[in-house]
């Protein structure tokens, strides 16, 4: 190579056997991303990928380059915001698996063209505990993909007829409001604090469909409140916002589950809207059920946002300000 950390060095790599278009992306936008990132040049010249810059810009990209690379040659679908993610994953000293296509995980659902699959390792390793565990705590900042992986594992569930129906659940805080002087019915005053339930929903199958499950009682979005008394039998059961509910919330829909069922409770322990920080049912139940066989939990974090690229950023923020001292 070169002398001295500023020298200018080109280092090739091996892209033999690669997919061209998956390696460098729609007009080369994962060869602009790597560039751009790392302050190289990067070039596909036959068989080989051209890293070109200075040293120390040149060693940076070297293992997020490698890894894309594999990917191609395992023709495993990534984009630029996968790359993002390849950069945090590697910077933080992370293990990035590759995971080679027939063994990876997918939800296709029926009747659409979704196929649904993680989108980082922490993702992954997410829905491997969802198909593996009776119950799992998902626990993790906004934009990880908690609640959207949940809903696909759980109407994967249904469609293949494991379970019978599908119970979405949250608890309605009324964060600084009186539901009693919301307009409508208690449906309608409910509504609001679901609506993300709906949203989640209808972003994999069509509106119609929805509704129909909805009316037939195949899938049931409900206030926590709605769960006392019952018993959940041959259902998936998903518990969103659980930040937001009471320890004895949390207990009554631990022991509302039934025979042939499975439960997946979601939480961001940075966003508890109640009057105390510490009734949260979330933050007890991570000490009480650590351990038992059959519960998995799982922690993401701001490297398995896969949302807009400033969301990361701002959750990284505010969890500095919090560090420092701010609320």
């Amino acid at each position: 190579m070169g002398n001295g950390q500023n020298a200018a060095i080109e280092h090739r790599l091996d892209a033999d056997g690669i997919d061209p278009l998956l390696l460098t992306g729609v007009n080369d936008a994962n060869l602009q991303k790597l560039s751009q990132t790392f302050g190289v040049r990067v070039v596909l010249r036959g068989d080989h990928l051209i890293l070109s810059g200075d040293l120390e810009a040149v060693e940076a990209a070297v293992p997020v380059t490698r890894h894309v690379i594999e990917l191609s040659r395992l023709r495993v679908p990534f984009d630029v915001n996968d790359i993002g993610r390849f950069v945090e994953e590697f910077g933080s000293g992370g293990e990035t698996i590759i995971v080679p296509p027939g063994e990876e995980i997918r939800v296709a659902l029926p009747g659409t063209r979704k196929v649904i699959t993680p989108r980082s390792e922490g993702q992954r390793k997410y829905l491997q505990a969802i198909l593996d565990q009776d119950i799992v705590i998902g626990i993790g900042p906004a934009g990880t993909g908690k609640t959207y992986l949940a809903v696909a594992a759980a109407l994967d569930a249904l469609y293949k007829k494991q379970v019978k129906r599908i119970i979405l659940v949250r608890p309605a805080v009324e964060a600084g409001e009186s539901l009693g002087f919301l307009p409508g019915d208690i449906q309608e005053k409910v509504d609001p604090y679901l609506r993300p339930l709906y949203d989640a929903l209808e972003d994999m199958i069509p509106a119609d469909r929805v509704r129909r499950a909805l009316e037939d009682r195949t899938v049931e979005i409900a206030p926590l409140a709605y769960m006392r008394g019952r018993t959940l039998s041959d259902a998936f059961v998903i518990l969103d916002e659980a930040q937001n509910s009471t320890t004895a919330q949390m207990k009554m829909f631990l022991t509302r589950l039934g025979l042939n069922s499975q439960v997946v409770i979601t939480g961001d322990k940075t966003q508890i809207d109640l009057p105390r920080r510490s009734d949260s049912g979330l933050l007890e139940v991570e000490d009480i059920l650590k351990g038992i066989d059959g519960i998995e939990f799982i922690y993401l974090t701001d490297v398995d946002v896969v949302r807009h690229r400033l969301v990361k950023d701002i959750i990284r923020a505010y969890a500095a300000s919090t560090d420092e001292g701010g609320e």
